[in-house]
C-alpha cells in the first residue's frame, strides 16, 4: 500500500486522485472481487452455495397475509416462515410479530440485557469502500495507539465497570498486523472478561492465534450479500474479495473461537435479502458446527466524514423492527445486538422484544475514551471517527435506564476456570 494513503497532514497526490477517478468510473480497473488473492485461504464448504441458492429464489412479493399468518402460528420458524416474515406482506402483522418475538427472547434469554463497548485502536485502512469513514482515500487523521495507549484506553474503560469489549482496527495488515492485534487481547484479558474481535478476515491459523491471545468471538460484517452490488461499493484492497469475507466465520470456528457474529449494512442493497442471507449464514453454520454462540447485528447506515449523503432513509425503524423479529423467530437462540448507530428511544424498546445486547460508551474514534469517560483534555492527537453515532449514552446511564424498564444488565456471564 503506498504510504500516500496515510498522510495526515496532506491531501492525496493528483496521482493518487487520478487512480481514484479510474477505479470509481472504470469497472477493468478493478481486480476481480470473487477471486482470492495471494495468501488468502480457501475452505472447502458449502455454507455459501447453500445461503445464496436461497437468496436468489427469494422474491418476497409472492408472499401474502395469509402466509404471515400461517408463519406466526407454526410454532417452530421454518426458513420459509422466515421469508414471509421479512416480506412486505408482514408489515400489518409487526405487533403481533413483536409478541411472539418478546416471549421467544424470553424463554432463552430470561429479563437480561449484555452490556459491551467498542474500542477503536488503529484507522489506517488499505480498502477503498465507499460508505466508510475510514476508506483509504478519505482524508482523514489517522492514529494507531501503542500498547501504552491501548492499555490507558481499556483502564479507563474498565473503571467505568464494563466486562466486555470489542477491539476494532481499520483494515490494514501493514499498520495494524495479526501480532498488534494479538497482544492488544493479551492487555484486555487483564482487565475484561469477554473479548471480542471486528478486524479484517484473517486465515485459520491467524484466528487460532488470536484465540490463544485472549479473544472470544468474532465479528465480521459481510455488508451486502449480493455480489454484484459489493463489486461496485468495494473498489480497491483485500476487502473487495467477497468469498475471502464470507467465509471469515467458518475459519474462525475452525479455529477454536467461542462464537461469530454476522451482520449486513441495511441500506447498502435490497435490505430484505441481505437480512435473509444474514440469518441463513448463521443458520447453516450453527448446524455445522453446534458447540458455536451465533448471534446477529443489525447496523444502518450512518453519515461519514467528507460525506453527508450517506444516510439511512431507505430502512426504516419499522422495517428494522421486523428484521429483528423475523431474526428472533427464526433463530430464538441468536444474540442479537442494537449498536449505538440507533436512537436512544428504538434501542430502549427492542430490548423489551428481541435485542439481547446492546453498547454502551461508546467512541468510534481512536483514543479518546479519557477525554469522553472524563472530560479531561487529551495528552495527544486523536484519530477521527469511522461513523456517527446516534446513542452515545454512558455504562452508568444505560445501566439505570435498562433497570428502570424492568430489565436486568448483564456485564458478563462467563467465567474462566
Amino acid at each position: 500500500m503506498d504510504n500516500q494513503f496515510f498522510v495526515d497532514s496532506q491531501y492525496l497526490s493528483e496521482e493518487v486522485l487520478a487512480k481514484k477517478h479510474r477505479l470509481e468510473s472504470d469497472p477493468t480497473s478493478r481486480a476481480s472481487h470473487m477471486e482470492y488473492m495471494p495468501g488468502m485461504e480457501q475452505i472447502s464448504s458449502d455454507v455459501r452455495e447453500r445461503v445464496m441458492e436461497q437468496v436468489e429464489a427469494y422474491n418476497y412479493a409472492s408472499y401474502t397475509a395469509a402466509d404471515v399468518q400461517a408463519a406466526l402460528e407454526h410454532e417452530v420458524c421454518s426458513i420459509e416462515d422466515f421469508k414471509a416474515l421479512l416480506s412486505p406482506a408482514a408489515e400489518p402483522f409487526l405487533e403481533q410479530m413483536a409478541e411472539r418475538a418478546r416471549e421467544e427472547t424470553g424463554k432463552h434469554f430470561g429479563n437480561t440485557v449484555y452490556l459491551f463497548t467498542p474500542l477503536y485502536i488503529a484507522n489506517y485502512c488499505e480498502n477503498y469502500c465507499v460508505y466508510c469513514g475510514f476508506n483509504c482515500y478519505n482524508h482523514i487523521h489517522r492514529m494507531k495507539l501503542t500498547m501504552e495507549q491501548i492499555e490507558h484506553e481499556m483502564q479507563v474503560i474498565a473503571e467505568s465497570g464494563m466486562e466486555e469489549i470489542l477491539i476494532l482496527t481499520g483494515e490494514s495488515r501493514a499498520m495494524s498486523d495479526v501480532a498488534y492485534i494479538g497482544e492488544a487481547c493479551k492487555l484486555a484479558r487483564k482487565y475484561f472478561r469477554m473479548i471480542g474481535l471486528e478486524i479484517y478476515p484473517v486465515n485459520t491459523d491467524e484466528y487460532r492465534y488470536l484465540h490463544e491471545c485472549g479473544a472470544d468471538y468474532v465479528t465480521v460484517f459481510q455488508e451486502t450479500y449480493d455480489a454484484d452490488k459489493y463489486e461496485t461499493l468495494h473498489l480497491m484492497g483485500h476487502k473487495r474479495v467477497w468469498p475471502y469475507r464470507f467465509e471469515a466465520q467458518e475459519r474462525a470456528l475452525m479455529a477454536g473461537m467461542r462464537g461469530v457474529a454476522f451482520s449486513a449494512l441495511l441500506g447498502l442493497s435490497d435490505f430484505r435479502k441481505d437480512a435473509l442471507a444474514t440469518a441463513l449464514h448463521a443458520y447453516y453454520l450453527q448446524r455445522k458446527y453446534p458447540r458455536a454462540e451465533m448471534s446477529l447485528s443489525c447496523p444502518r447506515l450512518r453519515p461519514i466524514i467528507n460525506n453527508d449523503t450517506i444516510r439511512p432513509t431507505d430502512v426504516g425503524e419499522r422495517q428494522l423492527c421486523q428484521i429483528l423479529c423475523a431474526y428472533r423467530l427464526f433463530l430464538p437462540f441468536a444474540g442479537i445486538t442494537v449498536s449505538s448507530r440507533e436512537s436512544a428511544s428504538f434501542r430502549d424498546g427492542i430490548v423489551k422484544i428481541a435485542a439481547t445486547k446492546v453498547s454502551a460508551g461508546v467512541s468510534t474514534g481512536i483514543g479518546d475514551h479519557e477525554s469522553k469517560y472524563t472530560g479531561k483534555e487529551a495528552d495527544s492527537a486523536q484519530g477521527d471517527e469511522q461513523f456517527e453515532i446516534n446513542d452515545s449514552r454512558s455504562l452508568q446511564k444505560m445501566y439505570e435506564d435498562i433497570s428502570g424498564e424492568g430489565l436486568q444488565p448483564v456485564l458478563n456471564d462467563y467465567l474462566y476456570v
